[in-house]
């Protein structure tokens, strides 16, 4: 398969893409992350959510860490070129290093942030003394 299609991307400056995970079943918003076309083949490549992590400067596999994997079943390039939307399963229900099931746990309610959603599982057990 070619990668051509890499090429129909409008990168940033640094090379990187927005990228939406979206539950494919539920069409809740799970978490926002950058990609870099190398993160993105070996996404196509692979099946599973491959990112670019700006912290650690490095791909960062969803789930090397947590085991919450995500399963790829589509990628969605916006009209402009320059953000996608990944379509996953989100293998054990739980997106965010919280421990929520999207990162997007938390509502503007009469001028404040006000959290809603609940945590599955605490952070330690999942990640077991390693950063997350």
């Amino acid at each position: 398969m070619s990668n051509n299609w890499l090429n129909e991307i409008k990168w940033t400056a640094d090379g990187l893409v927005p990228a939406i995970a979206q539950d494919h079943h539920t069409g809740r918003v799970l978490m926002m992350a950058w990609m870099n076309a190398e993160s993105l083949r070996l996404s196509v490549a692979e099946g599973r959510a491959i990112y670019w992590s700006r912290s650690r400067q490095r791909l960062w596999r969803k789930g090397e860490e947590s085991g919450h994997i995500q399963k790829l079943h589509d990628i969605q390039l916006d009209c402009d070129g320059d953000a996608i939307v990944l379509l996953v399963e989100q293998l054990g229900g739980i997106a965010c290093h919280t421990g929520r099931q999207s990162c997007f746990y938390r509502s503007l309610q009469d001028g404040q942030w006000k959290t809603t959603g609940q945590i599955l599982k605490d952070p330690a057990d999942i990640y077991q003394g390693t950063k997350a």
